[in-house]
C-alpha cells in the first residue's frame, strides 16, 4: 500500500523502521516542526524526522496539520493509508476521510485503558500487571476508534518506564504490518470499545515525580520505576532536589517518626518513613552530580537515621 506515516518521538521512529523494511511504500512522513531543545536551545528535529530523512523520504511538518493548506497537501500524496503513532497533534474528520483505508493509529496500551498522552508510564504508576499495543481505526475522539488487533506485555516487578518503552516499540511495527495485511485482504474485524471501561493517561509534567513520603511506599517505588528515565522522581534535602533512581520496600517495624525521615542506613541503602512501609533507595543522584548507588553516594555524604528528606 501506499502510505503517509505521521508520527514524531522515538517510539514512532522505530515504527517508522519497520514499515520501511517492508513492502509497503512511505510516501512522505508528517511530523512536528522542529523544536529548541537542551541548555543551548538548539533547534532539534525528531526522531522520525532524522529517519526519514536518513531514508530520503520527504516530510512535512505543519505547525497545525488541521489547518486547509495541510489538509489539501495531504490529499496530494494520494495514499491508500494514513499510519499514525504518536504524532502530537489531533487529525480532524477531513483528515480521516482523505485516504482510502483511513487513519490507522499504534497507540501503546490496551485499549480503552489508557487513552491519551502517556499510556506507558501510567500503567507502572498505577500498578498494572500488564499493558500492550493496540492498532485501531482512528474516528474523531482521542484513541476512541475501532480496535483491529493487540497484543498484550506482561509488566514485571522491575520495570521501568524505559524498559516497558522498548518492549512495546519492539511490539508496535510488527503489530501494525499484521493488522495492514487484514485490512487489505479484506479481512480485519473492527471491534468497538467499550467507552464505559475507558481511563486517561494524562500526559507527565516533571512536578508529577516530586516523591510525598505520605503515600505508601509501593506506591512511591512505582513512581521511582514509572517515572525513569523522565521526568524522574525526586524529592529535597536541606532545599537541594535529590533524585532516586531504584527502590524497593520494606514493611520492618520503627518507631513512629514523620514521614520522610531516614530511620536507618543498611546493606547499602536509606530507609525512609513513608504513610505504610519503609522505602529503601538504591540509587541516587544528587543536584548537579551523576547517578550513583546508595552505597557511593554515603561515601561522600553521610548520613544518620533523623534526617528528613523533602524539604
Amino acid at each position: 500500500m501506499r502510505a503517509v506515516f505521521m508520527g514524531t518521538p522515538d517510539i514512532a521512529a522505530e515504527v517508522l523502521k519497520c514499515l520501511l523494511a517492508s513492502e509497503h511504500e512511505i510516501v512522505a512522513v508528517v511530523t512536528q516542526p522542529d523544536r529548541p531543545k537542551g541548555r543551548g536551545k538548539e533547534m532539534a528535529k525528531s526522531p522520525v524526522k532524522l529517519v526519514a530523512e536518513e531514508r530520503g523520504i520527504p516530510v512535512f511538518q505543519p505547525e497545525k496539520v488541521k489547518a486547509p493548506e495541510a489538509v489539501a497537501k495531504l490529499k496530494e500524496y494520494n495514499a491508500d493509508i494514513f499510519l499514525v503513532a504518536a504524532f502530537g497533534q489531533i487529525v480532524s474528520k477531513e483528515i480521516l476521510d482523505i485516504p482510502k483505508y483511513g487513519c490507522i493509529n499504534v497507540h501503546a496500551s490496551l485499549l480503552p485503558e489508557y487513552r491519551g498522552a502517556a499510556p506507558i508510564q501510567w500503567a507502572i504508576l498505577d500498578g498494572k500487571e500488564e499493558t500492550g499495543i493496540t492498532i485501531m481505526r482512528m474516528d474523531e475522539g482521542i484513541d476512541t476508534g475501532d480496535m483491529i488487533c493487540r497484543v498484550k506485555i506482561p509488566i514485571t516487578a522491575e520495570e521501568t518506564g524505559g524498559s516497558l518503552h522498548d518492549k512495546l516499540v519492539a511490539a508496535g511495527g510488527p503489530l501494525l504490518l499484521e493488522a495492514m495485511k487484514q485490512i487489505e485482504d479484506g479481512t480485519a474485524v473492527y471491534t468497538p470499545q467499550n467507552h464505559e471501561e475507558h481511563t486517561y493517561a494524562k500526559m507527565l509534567r516533571k512536578e508529577l515525580g516530586r516523591l510525598d513520603f505520605t503515600e505508601p511506599a509501593e506506591k512511591l517505588e512505582r513512581y521511582i520505576r514509572g517515572l525513569n528515565p523522565w521526568p524522574s522522581a525526586y524529592t529535597y534535602k536541606d532545599g537541594k532536589t535529590v533524585k532516586f533512581w531504584s527502590a524497593s520496600v520494606s514493611y520492618e517495624k520503627f518507631d513512629a517518626c514523620p514521614c520522610g525521615t531516614l530511620v536507618s542506613v543498611q546493606n547499602g541503602m536509606l530507609w525512609i518513613m513513608t504513610g505504610d512501609g519503609i522505602l529503601q533507595v538504591k540509587e541516587i543522584q544528587p543536584e548537579g552530580k551523576r547517578r550513583m548507588t546508595t552505597e557511593e553516594y554515603l561515601r561522600g555524604y553521610p548520613l544518620v537515621p533523623g534526617v528528613v528528606f523533602g524539604s
